[in-house]
């Protein structure tokens, strides 16, 4: 899903408030940064009167200096966020990430995935994984799995996980389909791949009608009893491992699907050749390793 209130707060290259040529003054309060953080944003981006802005809380940044400083943006009832850095003394604001070059920048992704618990392909053991963040209902998740069709097998020694992160606000049937799906995973691994392809495969011609029905005639097909199907839909179990997949992408900051992660390092939309060309980077750096001969 396209965001737009901070598109150009998002894809604009870093930028400084004008440079003051005499002293500066003493620094000012968070209180008088706020205010005059948000005058200019406002002035920078013709935000007027019908947009509410809320910035902070202000907080140290890695950067030695300057605070760093989330915005939420809302306007009809639609809202959007973003983070700017501004420096103490009030002179300068930019917006871009801080990468300390000592430290690895996908280990606190790799800290906030958890690999087991859900459907996956591969060996538990292997070092490369791909984690794939997917929507039933959306397009371009059918189209990453189309593609993953031709990627999984070219690599037999990587792990693909697969979690759920249904859009509910654009996709009404959505959790119905992950619900299915995970009650699928819960009867067996094959049920799940069936039931998994199934929707993908018929995305199109599946309404929030007509969801229910097709997703029982799937779970019926791929040999789940059609009362412990109910059941299961009906329990909380899969439910909270669907929230658990929703809450682990919170904290990864995703915001659209499909997202992967490949050892930690994001891939946002799934492209195929992208995807193709950070496994076999992952690889170089973690070749497999002989078993010990017996």
């Amino acid at each position: 899903m396209k965001r737009c209130l901070l598109l150009l707060l998002v894809c604009l290259y870093p930028f400084a408030a004008t440079a003051q040529t005499h002293p500066a003054p003493a620094a000012p309060s968070p209180l008088q940064l706020e205010k005059t953080v948000e005058a200019y944003l406002r002035n920078l981006f013709a935000w007027g009167p019908t947009f509410q802005v809320k910035l902070g809380p202000f907080k140290d940044a890695e950067l030695p200096g300057f605070y760093v400083v989330p915005i939420e943006v809302t306007v009809n009832d639609q809202s959007d966020h973003g983070t700017v850095y501004v420096s103490k003394d009030g002179r300068f604001m930019f917006r871009g990430d801080i990468n300390n070059l000592g430290a690895d920048p996908f280990a606190d992704n790799r800290e906030h995935l958890h690999l087991s618990g859900d459907p996956s392909k591969g060996p538990a053991d292997a070092a490369v994984s791909v984690v794939i963040f997917s929507d039933f209902q959306c397009p371009h998740c059918r189209l990453i799995y189309q593609d993953l069709k031709s990627v999984e097998p070219r690599y037999p020694q990587v792990r693909f996980v697969f979690k759920d992160f249904p859009l509910t606000q654009i996709h009404p049937w959505a959790m119905t389909a992950a619900l299915a799906a995970r009650c699928a995973y819960q009867h067996s691994p094959d049920a799940f791949l069936k039931v998994h392809g199934e929707i993908f495969d018929h995305q199109d011609t599946i309404t929030a009608e007509s969801a229910w029905a097709t997703l029982l005639d799937y779970a019926t097909q791929a040999g789940i009893d059609a009362d412990d199907f109910r059941a299961c839909m009906a329990s909380p179990d899969a439910k909270q491992a669907i929230e658990a997949d929703i809450a682990e992408g919170m904290a990864l900051k995703i915001s659209s699907t499909p997202t992967l992660f490949v050892n930690g390092r994001p891939l946002i939309g799934g492209a195929a050749q992208v995807l193709v060309q950070y496994i076999d980077y992952e690889l170089a750096l973690h070749p497999p390793q002989p078993h010990p001969s017996h």
